[in-house]
């Protein structure tokens, strides 16, 4: 029994892994491959602050340039699905499978995330988390929980996007988590609907991938590494039907959750090894 038994864990292993992988290629082209995207990764990072400054036409500015990091990093963009809606105040959420994540959903309805508080405390990366005014949540502390979700609820009713990832904790892609229905309370209380959005990764063959995940013991470094050697990952964008709030946290998380499944994928349950 871990000490703290309500935390949300996953059950991916390095078997998925090694599911989702494919061939990076001959070493030439691989050393290629890596030089190129470091580099330009590289000459876009110092402009990620800027990001934070309210200048006209920002959300745009945004968009593009998550999807120049996802080009830079190898990773192809595609979006379907119902319109993109120019509403204010709404609550992105979506299954959690990597740090790429935040690239991805950037590029379609940027927002203010919520994010493990350990990210703000990152050298770099913490700096840039809070000029972008990331919203922590300690994992390990259901007391700080309700103060999590009413700045959420306040940010809604200010007009600003905000986006969150009910599962808790990231997974290979391959198996997902539950929805946890306490973030959907914020959107009830500030009276703002939901968006959901379907992620998927795959090779450039269409078969699944799980070159970008992030899971259990995984370095940021490592999962990084994975991704500018392998040849190209693809990820589909989703944009599923706008959720109106209701009055019951639950019955919205499981409307949502139903959402961003594909068809015939279920949730694999905690403490479960998924079959290579």
């Amino acid at each position: 029994m871990s000490e703290h038994a309500w935390l949300p864990r996953a059950s991916c292993t390095d078997a998925c892994l090694r599911a989702g992988a494919a061939p990076a290629g001959r070493r030439p082209m691989v050393a290629t491959r890596v030089a190129l995207r470091a580099g330009l990764a590289l000459l876009l990072l110092p402009a990620l602050p800027l990001l934070a400054v309210p200048l006209p036409g920002r959300s745009h500015l945004q968009r593009g340039y998550c999807r120049l990091m996802l080009r830079a990093l190898g990773v192809r963009i595609t979006i379907s699905g119902g319109p993109i809606r120019n509403l204010r105040g709404v609550l992105v959420v979506a299954g959690h499978v990597s740090w790429v994540d935040i690239f991805t959903i950037g590029a379609v309805l940027p927002g203010s995330f919520v994010a493990k508080a350990e990210m703000v405390r990152w050298p770099a990366l913490g700096v840039v988390a809070r000029l972008m005014k990331v919203i922590p949540i300690e994992r390990t502390s259901l007391r700080r929980l309700p103060a999590v979700v009413a700045t959420v609820a306040t940010r809604l009713r200010a007009g600003q996007t905000v986006v969150a990832f009910p599962e808790g904790t990231t997974w290979c892609g391959l198996g997902y988590g539950r929805f946890r229905p306490a973030m959907f309370q914020a959107a009830i209380d500030a009276e703002r609907p939901v968006q959901p959005l379907r992620l998927a990764y795959h090779h450039r063959d269409g078969s699944a991938s799980t070159v970008p995940a992030y899971i259990g013991e995984d370095t940021l470094w490592a999962s990084l590494c994975r991704l500018v050697v392998a040849r190209r990952t693809v990820v589909h964008v989703r944009v599923e039907s706008l959720q109106l709030p209701g009055t019951d946290r639950r019955e919205l998380a499981g409307r949502c959750e139903t959402a961003v499944r594909a068809a015939g994928v279920a949730p694999v349950p905690a403490g479960h090894a998924l079959a290579a």
